[in-house]
């Protein structure tokens, strides 16, 4: 059974910065590409960036440029390094694979910027 667990997270203030980890187990990490998604009070869960098995990355344009996403295939492990936080940032960040056909998600991080 694949399971995401998340580290990292926590208050910070605008402009500043923070990683989120997320550890995966129960299949093979370096087959799957991986993801995070944020979801912020009343709004719907939305994508932040994506890194696939080879390394490619793509973010959404609001996290262009400040976060970047990166995968250590030797510690099963996916981050995502989060920097320039704006408040509209504050959201509760999880970690999501795909394995055939199945999405599982980590528990969430709340992540809190404050101005």
């Amino acid at each position: 059974q694949v399971q995401l667990v998340e580290s990292g997270g926590g208050l910070v203030q605008a402009g500043g910065s923070l990683r989120l980890s997320c550890a995966a187990s129960g299949s093979i990490f370096s087959a799957y590409g991986m993801g995070w998604y944020r979801q912020a009070p009343g709004k719907q869960r939305e994508l932040v960036a994506v890194i696939t098995s080879g390394g490619s990355t793509n973010y959404a344009d609001s996290v262009k440029g400040r976060f970047t996403i990166s995968r250590d295939n030797a510690k099963n492990t996916v981050y995502l390094q989060m920097n320039s936080l704006k408040p509209e940032d504050t959201a509760v960040y999880y970690c999501h694979r795909r394995v055939a056909g199945v999405d599982y998600w980590g528990q969430g991080l709340q992540v809190t910027v404050s101005a």
